[in-house]
């Protein structure tokens, strides 16, 4: 770092809290939030789901283990969730100025000048995610000394249309055919569909696949209000229709509860870390989960054909559903959580269970 500017980070509250530079030295301006996760920032930076969002993370110490380099697997960046970082700007206690691990090819800070992201550490990370505990997350600005900007809200934006491929894609060459709908499709997803012997064809946000030959469908992860993606919720209530099976992450789960009829709302700081416990409903069973979200199901409206799948243990937010009759279901947390808790990876075995007994029975 050739050079450290003195900036300042002030909420739509009015609080200001100054600290010094990293990465660009730019304005930047969206919605704060915060993630409690260890480790695993170099996931979390490129997360479509952070788009139009500045990242406070509460783990003390960034930057040690440096950032992953470009190589790549299956035309994915092997060591990102996508091609570019998503969040507007990268608020931390304390910078590492030296990094080791690996594979680290680049420093966090050269990391972030390289993709245009301002960061700043020195803040007191515990007092600002106190007030977004107490106040809920709020907007604001990241403006280095004589450079100020204005506040930007990305919550009255459709964030998936900016994150979203503009055409297919086809990854793999296996003998399950996937129609993945990419709202912010995270490539571990990708990954792990592509071990279960399966062709993903990723399609846009509002592409109607309807005409298309597929054995499942698939609804990713993905930033903003879910009430936006309208062309995306048509095409999944045409697709309950059916019986082709159906899996949801995240964004996904909203979208298809909202096809359903059920209602989503936005939660007052979001659940965004890699230890959420939810509870397997109808069961003792407790899963520790990675996630990344700001709304969230209604379990209240959703209609009679369908329950919930997972509930928060801390909360008791909806953490997925499932349909009564159809192999359609969904979950809010992540299981190809990456880095984070692994234990329901296993919810992608169900999903291409349910595809080979669906094709099995229409032969």
């Amino acid at each position: 770092m050739s050079s450290i500017t003195s900036v300042k980070l002030t909420l739509e509250d009015g609080s200001i809290y100054h600290g010094k530079s990293f990465g660009k030295i730019i304005p930047s301006a969206g919605e704060v939030v915060f993630n409690t996760a260890m480790t695993g920032y170099p996931e979390s930076l490129t997360d479509p789901s952070y788009r139009g969002q500045i990242l406070c993370l509460t783990y003390p110490l960034v930057g040690n283990y440096g950032a992953p380099g470009v190589e790549e697997e299956n035309d994915m960046y092997k060591f990102h969730e996508s091609s570019s970082i998503h969040i507007s700007g990268l608020i931390v206690s304390d910078y590492s100025f030296e990094y080791s691990h690996w594979n680290a090819s680049e420093s966090l800070h050269d990391w972030l000048e390289k993709h245009n992201i301002p960061g700043l550490f020195g803040i007191d990370t515990r007092a600002l995610t106190k007030r977004l505990r107490e106040k809920g997350s709020m907007l604001g600005k990241i403006e280095p000394e004589g450079n100020e900007t204005t506040f930007y809200d990305p919550n009255k934006v459709n964030l998936v249309e900016e994150v979203s491929i503009d055409k297919p894609v086809t990854y793999g060459k296996g003998k399950y055919k996937i129609i993945l709908v990419d709202c912010g499709v995270k490539y571990n997803i990708i990954r792990n569909l592509l071990e279960r012997d399966t062709t993903i064809i990723r399609v846009p946000w509002d592409y109607d696949y309807h005409n298309e030959e597929f054995d499942g469908l698939f609804f990713s992860n993905g930033p903003g209000d879910p009430k936006m993606c309208t062309p995306t919720i048509s095409n999944i209530k045409k697709s309950f229709e059916g019986n082709i099976p159906l899996f949801g992450i995240c964004l996904g789960n909203q979208l298809m509860a909202l096809a359903a009829g059920a209602d989503t709302y936005k939660l007052k700081y979001g659940h965004r870390s890699h230890n959420q416990p939810v509870l397997q409903v109808g069961t003792e069973r407790a899963y520790i989960t990675s996630q990344n979200h700001g709304f969230a199901v209604n379990n209240e409206t959703l209609p009679r054909e369908w329950s919930p799948l997972f509930i928060n243990v801390n909360d008791n937010t909806n953490e997925g559903m499932k349909h009564e009759t159809k192999p359609f279901f969904s979950t809010q947390f992540h299981p190809e959580a990456s880095g984070g808790p692994t234990d329901t990876n296993f919810l992608f075995d169900i999903f291409l269970d349910n595809i080979k007994k669906h094709k099995d029975s229409n032969r």
